[in-house]
């Protein structure tokens, strides 16, 4: 902090100097960066300094009567300063404040339009205090305002014309986002009244909100007006080595659809949704209190976009942000690896198993982990429509669940095993082909289609009539799809593994008998193969998220061995 002391005023620095200043007081170099309220932070003689932007002080303070409204809130307990930009100006104006108030009565700071400072020895101190504050804000509020009426959540919507929707916003932002909906009943009761859809298109909540929403929602669904608006007086700007493009709408209000938020990913689009209901919210009850009126009208954006904001949005992306994946048997064995791979590589990843495990298999923002039969047409059409409503859209599918039955030669096949076993390995698949491929056709780039086939399909084996027979059948299908869907950017390729032994299908006792009839140990009955490797589920999941990236942009039909090397293949 002495070293902070020294950029306060009379000291004169840049807001484009303050970054590095602030980098070279750090005591840990890895530690993360200083907010640029640190200077504020430097002004008061306190160990622990505590800011929000509470719901309650933005409610009252954006308002044509904000600074009244604190004043009669709070009283002398807080001194209220006028917006100021983060960083130099609102040490400046906050210091000014500091020095000519009676400090020992003054238990916070509200700069009007951007919210509440606190400050004591201990942080459980400062912590009280805020919590303190912001109570008597909220009882201020619920004295002079009635309880609002609350509509009904939102019907369904189409699922594809949500997809339809989240193309145009790849379209305008050059690149693959998630979308996610939110139908609840406060959004429906906002959505729901002209004036307040109008209010939320006079700014941001607070400035420091521009970074997550930029400066207003896009009012309805016209994607491509809203970025010919959005870019008048509004340069793009970079962020680090990626550039970032400042037209296109990161939340959307409409009285169908509700609230659609907007990210590069999906922790983005939560945030991005968290932040516009706390805006709604707090413009509903301005409006109630005087009007809406934040800092800078539609501009308070433009405020913002400085070298200490884009550094929030600065950092690499990895190859498959933004993009939307399906794994069928995702809840073990090559499915489990092959989300598992896909979700490393930035896609949000929607799992379909038959077990429940399938939910819990990854903790992340970026899964969804449902219970489906794929045998099941209606299971499958109402999982995909969830799949489209939590990320807007369907850009990968991985058909990896199946059945390999008991081995059985010709003549000994049950009739019923036969019938089960093409039902999910070819039925479902083909169903699951009708269901997606408008959806595929939509994606930013091209849908990507990658099938877990077999080396039985060949190398058929002896036993194994149902499962090769079903295999192959798939393959085929697959074919056609490729065949069909390539009009559509739409490309479909196939993965034949074998001998893929960390599954369950493989027990420990089915190993060592197989082992033991080859006359080998285990580990060499694992890599009997030409190379001699371990085909492990993570080496075909690294190869199905490789066949869902770039680097297969221009192959198609593709039927690719891995098996360590087959001589029947070969």
């Amino acid at each position: 902090l002495n070293q902070v002391r020294r950029l306060l005023p009379p000291n004169a620095v840049g807001q484009e100097d303050l970054s590095g200043y602030l980098t070279r007081a750090k005591l840990d170099p890895a530690a993360a960066s200083a907010s640029v309220e640190t200077l504020v932070h430097a002004l008061l003689p306190h160990p622990v300094v505590l800011h929000s932007h509470a719901d309650v002080i933005l409610q009252l303070t954006n308002t044509p009567d904000g600074a009244a409204l604190v004043a009669a809130a709070l009283g002398q307990q807080v001194l209220l300063v006028d917006y100021a930009s983060p960083g130099v100006p609102l040490a400046a104006a906050c210091q000014a404040a500091w020095e000519s108030a009676e400090q020992e009565s003054v238990r916070g700071i509200v700069v009007l339009n951007h919210g509440l400072f606190t400050f004591a020895d201990t942080a459980d101190q400062a912590m009280a205090a805020h919590l303190e504050l912001v109570a008597e804000a909220a009882d201020f509020i619920s004295a002079r305002i009635g309880d609002a009426a609350v509509a009904g959540e939102l019907a369904k919507a189409d699922p594809l014309r949500l997809a339809q929707l989240r193309a145009e916003l790849c379209q305008a932002e050059g690149a693959s986002v998630v979308m996610r909906r939110d139908a609840s009943a406060a959004v429906a009761s906002f959505t729901a009244d002209p004036k307040l859809l109008a209010a939320a298109k006079r700014g941001v909540l607070t400035p420091d909100h521009v970074i997550w929403t930029r400066r207003y929602p896009l009012i309805g669904t016209d994607v491509a007006g809203y970025a010919a608006e959005y870019a008048v007086g509004n340069m793009d700007y970079a962020a680090g080595d990626t550039a970032v493009r400042a037209c296109s709408p990161r939340w959307l209000l409409d009285p169908e659809l509700g609230l659609l938020s907007v990210g590069r990913d999906a922790g983005e689009a939560v945030a991005t949704a968290d932040i516009a209901r706390h805006t709604m919210a707090s413009i509903a009850v301005s409006e109630q209190l005087g009007g809406y009126r934040p800092v800078g009208g539609a501009h308070a954006g433009e405020l913002e976009f400085w070298d200490a904001q884009r550094d929030k949005l600065a950092r690499s992306a990895a190859d498959l942000s933004g993009r939307v994946a399906l794994v069928t048997g995702a809840g073990s064995g090559i499915g489990h690896a092959c989300a598992a791979a896909l979700l490393r590589r930035g896609a949000c990843v929607v799992g379909w198993d038959i077990s429940a495990d399938v939910k819990t298999a990854f903790a992340s923002p970026q899964w969804l982990g449902e219970q489906v039969d794929v045998s099941d047409h209606d299971a499958q059409a109402a999982a995909l429509e969830r799949l489209v409503g939590e990320f807007g859209g369907l850009d990968i599918a991985v058909v990896s669940a199946g059945v390999f039955p008991k081995a059985a030669c010709l003549g000994e096949v049950d009739a019923g095993t036969w019938r089960r076993t093409m039902a999910i390995n070819v039925d479902a698949v083909e169903d699951l082909y009708g269901l997606i491929w408008p959806y595929l056709a939509l994606s930013h780039g091209g849908g990507r289609v990658v099938v877990i086939a077999s080396k039985n399909v060949a190398a058929p084996g002896p036993g194994a009539a149902a499962y090769s027979s079903s295999k192959a059948a798939l393959t085929q299908l697959s074919r056609v799809a490729a065949l069909e869907w390539a009009k559509h950017g739409i490309r479909v390729n196939m993965i034949h593994p074998d001998a893929v032994f960390d599954t369950a299908l493989w027990t420990p006792e089915l190993l060592a008998t197989r082992a033991a009839h080859y006359g080998v140990t285990i580990d060499a009955y694992k890599r009997r193969n030409l190379l001699g490797v371990e085909v492990t589920s993570a080496a075909v999941g690294n190869l199905a998220a490789a066949m869902a990236s770039e680097l297969f942009a221009c192959s198609t039909g593709v039927q690719l061995p891995i098996d360590g090397g087959n001589e029947r293949v070969i």
